[in-house]
């Protein structure tokens, strides 16, 4: 609520951020201390003012705790990897948490950054492939040509993709244009496309377009999505899943 507040407003005051989040002002101090660590905002005397660009996603750290509980459900996206199977997963905090719940899989998995490689690191089945690429400090996502080639190179089963936006009608966006031409090369790698997010991410359209929703056979999402978003992918051809 404190990056939202002050990301809208530009700065504001521990007075306001108090009064905005019912909180008391020795908490907010306390919350700007952890948030300016992060790289989140600026402190100044009695407020802070944002250091994020509009458009421009918070930081991996504060990203990986926000909603954990819907993030670990929708990690139920890995019932729909079957055994065996070769699989490519996007960066992100919702596709770690599906890294995560594949560790014991039998399958085959590149991951598109070294915090889903970590989870995945020693998993007893599976086999672990790395992509080349230039790693995004803070996500440490792997992207670039390195990225893209190593994609172009294989050919998965399944890609499982994470974003900053989707609806139908605009389809899946990403907040810039090299995270962008890495999901549209792990789509064009794999023979099926899984997004996973929570509902906050229909509410949004991020700057980068990635791929339209009719190139998405499958959306695991909890259930805060809205309806209407839901019943208009599923008009467009892919299939919904809410838990």
């Amino acid at each position: 609520m404190i990056t939202d507040a002050v990301r809208g407003a530009e700065q504001l005051s521990v007075a306001e951020l108090a009064a905005a989040t019912g909180a008391s002002e020795m908490t907010i101090r306390r919350d700007l201390e952890v948030l300016a660590e992060q790289g989140v905002l600026e402190r100044f005397r009695g407020g802070a003012r944002s250091l994020l660009l509009r458009g421009e996603g918070p930081p991996f750290a504060l990203r990986k705790q926000d909603g954990i509980d819907a993030k670990q459900r929708i990690a139920a996206a890995a019932r729909l990897i079957a055994e065996g199977e070769s699989v490519v997963i996007d960066s992100g905090t919702t596709c770690l948490e599906v890294a995560n719940a594949l560790r014991n899989h039998r399958i085959t998995v590149m991951p598109l950054s070294l915090h889903a490689a970590n989870a995945l690191a020693g998993g007893p089945r599976l086999t672990l492939l790395m992509p080349g690429g230039e790693v995004r400090t803070g996500e440490l996502t792997m992207t670039g040509p390195l990225a893209q080639a190593s994609l172009a190179a294989l050919r998965f089963d399944t890609a499982i993709l994470g974003c900053c936006g989707l609806s139908a009608a605009d389809g899946l966006t990403a907040y810039d244009l090299p995270d962008a031409a890495v999901k549209r090369a792990a789509i064009a790698s794999a023979r099926r496309t899984i997004v996973v997010t929570d509902g906050s991410k229909f509410t949004r359209t991020a700057l980068a377009a990635v791929a339209p929703a009719s190139a998405l056979d499958a959306v695991v999402t909890d259930g805060t999505a809205p309806a209407a978003q839901l019943e208009a992918l599923t008009a467009a051809g892919t299939t919904v899943w809410q838990v």
